[in-house]
């Protein structure tokens, strides 16, 4: 039964994050499965901490980076935790270990960016006005502001980029968490990761890209009508807004 887990758990985790997790470590096997979890959780944030320079991360909007959709390096820069925590406060007033609990349970557990990047943050967005503060004894309550409201709208497109990525990634981790524990896991069903000719599709595009890097600037803008046509027509039933 452990050994069915086990391979169920190391097939998700390459179909859900198209990397190895470290299942052959030495010490995998004297683990608990919340170190192992954790394990888990150190590798795919590379090693150095959630906000390593590992492979995996979300480095900033441009770019395809990795086949899970996530430009390589960091997750998330300075201006992007800011608008996230923004949008957070658009729920509801809320403390700081609040909002670290609201952006881990909204990716599963994928991003829970540490206090000592939060609360730079938060008094950030103070000193620019996007954000009221209320003191409850020695605690700060936090809130958003008409101000802040007004840049979170200027911004709405890039904030549902960034949350519909945590959103994603939450199914994925769900997804392995899943197998781990031994489930039957269809990943082709709607509720889990990407489908696999989704995946196929997107890596033929990036190979056909790749391979008119000295494609003239007539063929560049032929390309770039073919990709708009396409964008407009995913577009056209677009995906519930993101808070």
């Amino acid at each position: 039964m452990k050994s069915r887990c086990f391979q169920r758990a190391r097939e998700a985790g390459f179909r859900a994050f198209g990397s190895a997790f470290p299942f052959d470590a030495p010490e995998w096997a004297e683990r608990s499965i919340f170190e192992r979890w954790g394990m888990i959780g150190r590798h795919r944030h590379g090693g150095g901490g959630r906000f390593g320079g590992g492979p995996g991360g979300m480095g900033g909007m441009g770019g395809f980076g990795g086949e899970d959709g996530m430009p390589r390096g960091r997750k998330f820069s300075s201006d992007d935790l800011q608008l996230l925590l923004l949008a957070m406060l658009a729920e509801a007033p809320r403390h700081g270990y609040e909002l670290i609990k609201a952006l881990e349970d909204r990716s599963n557990g994928f991003y829970a960016p540490s206090p000592g990047m939060v609360y730079p943050a938060l008094t950030y967005l103070e000193e620019l006005g996007y954000a009221t503060v209320e003191l409850e004894g020695n605690r700060k309550r936090y809130a958003l502001s008409d101000a802040g409201r007004d840049y979170l709208a200027s911004n709405r497109e890039r904030v549902d980029i960034m949350l519909a990525k945590l959103t994603h990634f939450a199914r994925k981790m769900d997804l392995v968490r899943r197998a781990y524990m031994g489930e039957e896991v269809d990943d082709t069903a709607s509720d889990s990761a990407w489908a696999p000719e989704l995946i196929a599709a997107r890596r033929a595009l990036k190979k056909a890209l790749l391979l008119r890097t000295d494609a003239s600037p007539d063929e560049q803008r032929r390309i770039a009508a073919i990709l708009a046509r396409a964008t407009a027509e995913i577009e056209q039933n677009p995906a519930p807004k993101q808070v």
